[in-house]
């Protein structure tokens, strides 16, 4: 039994494990946005939200701990020039898992896992919508009455 068991280990050992994590974490902080299973995206938003929280501090002791799980000085310093300075003032829930179809191969469920501040289209601003209209009113609004106009033989004439 599994009980008070909270890490995955996604069916691999421990280095290769880390290892996987730190790629993974690495493309999502240089693409924004990467497409894989929904197992291991849920493994990477637990390894990856306490680095973009660390990153919120530029210092020198913050750059070296993030670098000691990425392993990758691009992404470090992509994470601390660009992605940090959006994500100052959010207080948490850095990424966001959308579920696609699943794989063809063999029926995995697979999803797309992004940083929530880099998707432009959730971003804009939305119309405002309309008042909600009562239901007891619905004949009130929906119906105008026209007057027929009477037109007189004196105004032809």
């Amino acid at each position: 039994m599994r009980h008070g068991k909270k890490i995955n280990h996604l069916g691999r050992t421990s280095s290769h494990r880390s290892a996987m994590l730190s790629n993974m974490a690495s493309s999502l902080i240089l693409h924004k946005r990467i497409t894989t299973t929904v197992a291991k995206a849920k493994a990477l938003r637990k390894y990856i939200e306490p680095l973009l929280t660390k990153s919120k501090l530029d210092n020198t002791h913050s750059r070296r701990t993030v670098f000691s799980y990425l392993q990758n000085k691009d992404s470090v310093k992509i994470l601390f020039d660009e992605v940090s300075q959006k994500i100052a003032t959010r207080p948490g829930g850095y990424t966001r898992i959308i579920k696609l179809e699943n794989r063809l191969g063999d029926n995995a469920e697979m999803c797309m896992m992004e940083l929530v501040d880099y998707n432009t289209l959730l971003l804009t601003e939305k119309p405002a919508k309309r008042t909600r209209r009562s239901r007891r009113g619905k004949g009130k609004n929906t119906t105008t009455e026209v007057t027929p106009v009477i037109e007189s033989k004196e105004a032809e004439s």
